[in-house]
């Protein structure tokens, strides 16, 4: 246990606004978003600067205290909770929520990494420009989470991961030092590049506390379409139907069966069938014009799907009438977790193989893995643009969760897994490693690989306070 005079220098260091100790303080932090890891604390740490985070983490260092940073606690892997022993300390960034400054003319945009992910759409909105990264739970993740998870959603076809997203960025490292590349350099060969290794580091080897991103042109118009398509072949098709016509306008294509279409209807308030019928797939697309010289996307969407269904590409479309009903669209896609996870136990695999490849991995690792293990159903969305799909293996009905998730998770997830390791894919392609994952991906993973990341790992972190037991399998 951690030593209340020790804690009281945190508490020090902090204030009263910034440290929490109380029991029932903590509660709502220590469980991941998911409810399945659940950990221990000895208090909460809530830093209002990079200067505060600096002090907290030398004083850590000195004595060795793990610190589990948080953002929004809205992870999907565990990387956020600690571990049981009641020896960590929790690192919420939530205080550090300013948006710096957002200057449309060089579309660069400075944020804290407390700042909520709506937020900072609505301020770089407020000034004529986007930030185009999206996704269902950005009215609770924060900057510094998606930066250190390298976040993804469903823009990334267009405009790529949080990675290529991040101009510059700050981060206290494990031993209190304060790593300043906030200057959005676009040549800088002074060796090998931290700002990369931070992002997508899950908090093991630095803290980010502030970062210069890219923002684009506000859209003038879009058009979501939605289409009725009977399989994922197709869809496939479909994709490079409307990439070969109109790539510089595609800024999203997603799949999902009608099975989770059924159960977001069933469980989601104010969601309705954008179609008539059923089909057994459907196909979300997003196309827009931030170019005033360029076609008006729903004219352009009209011109594709007519044309797709004269090619047997599709069964039948609706196009978005007002911006309500693209965002009606979207709904139903950003609501398929949450309805799930209202429809019972099922294990959740977060991943991508080569684009060409992911319509044959679903259509026969799909009634495979079915067969293999009985009762259980495969629900398979996502990003099929950028080879990412969320490939749920629901529990067969009236299963015990404890049995489930006890005693049948790991083969049915080791075999999901080594199916997509045979199609030169990743068991993690944008919810990261954290908890959940680590035990698979060194099992998976090669040496090469685990040396590499194990080496960077013990190089800038040798005590491992820094959200141990994360991302990084130990030797």
């Amino acid at each position: 246990m951690i030593e209340p005079s020790l804690l009281s220098q945190f508490r020090d260091v902090l204030g009263p606004s910034g440290y929490r100790d109380d029991p029932d303080d903590l509660v709502p932090w220590l469980t991941d978003w998911r409810g399945r890891y659940t950990g221990a604390a000895a208090a909460l740490l809530s830093p209002a600067s990079s200067q505060e985070v600096a002090a907290i983490v030398k004083l850590a260092s000195q004595h060795r205290i793990a610190l589990v940073p948080q953002g929004g606690n809205s992870g999907m892997v565990a990387g956020a909770t600690p571990d049981n022993s009641g020896n960590a300390l929790l690192l919420s960034l939530r205080r550090m929520n300013h948006i710096v400054s957002v200057d449309p003319d060089s579309g660069e945009a400075v944020a804290e990494a407390g700042v909520i992910l709506q937020n900072f759409h609505d301020s770089v909105a407020a000034h004529g420009r986007r930030f185009p990264l999206t996704l269902g739970g950005k009215g609770s993740a924060t900057i510094g989470g998606l930066i250190s998870t390298n976040a993804g959603g469903t823009q990334v076809l267009r405009h790529g991961t949080m990675r290529g997203l991040v101009l510059g960025l700050e981060a206290v490292l494990p031993d209190g030092s304060i790593y300043d590349a906030l200057a959005p350099l676009k040549k800088d060969n002074r060796g090998y590049d931290l700002k990369q290794l931070l992002i997508g580091a899950e908090g093991t080897i630095g803290i980010v506390t502030k970062a210069v991103l890219r923002t684009v042109p506000a859209l003038i118009d879009r058009c979501v379409v939605w289409a009725g398509i009977s399989s994922p072949s197709d869809a496939y098709r479909l994709l490079l139907f409307t990439q070969n016509r109109a790539a510089a306008a595609l800024e999203g294509f997603e799949i999902l069966p009608q099975s989770a279409l059924d159960a977001v209807l069933r469980h989601i308030d104010g969601t309705r069938a954008p179609l008539a019928g059923t089909h057994n797939w459907h196909a979300l697309i997003e196309l827009v014009q931030d170019d005033p010289a360029a076609e008006p996307p729903d004219a352009l969407a009209m011109r594709l799907m007519a044309e797709a269904a004269d090619g047997g590409l599709i069964e039948d479309a609706a196009l978005s009438a007002s911006e309500a009903q693209a965002e009606a669209f979207w709904k139903i896609r950003d609501s398929i977790a949450e309805a799930e996870r209202a429809e019972g136990p099922a294990l959740q695999h977060d991943i991508s193989v080569p684009v060409a490849a992911m319509a044959r991995f679903i259509e026969v690792e799909s009634p495979d893995i079915e067969t293999r293990f009985p009762g259980t159903e495969i629900v398979a969305f996502g990003h099929l643009g950028d080879g990412n799909i969320h490939y749920h293996v629901k529990a067969p009905r009236d299963t015990d969760p404890a049995i489930w998730y006890g005693e049948l998770a790991a083969p049915i997830s080791a075999h999901v897994y080594d199916r997509v390791a045979a199609y030169a894919g990743s068991l993690s392609a944008e919810h990261g490693i954290g908890m959940a994952k680590l035990a698979e991906f060194a099992r998976l993973s090669d040496p090469a690989r685990l040396m590499a990341l194990r080496a960077i790992k013990s190089g800038l972190d040798p005590l491992n306070i820094m959200n141990p037991g994360k991302l990084v399998p130990l030797a």
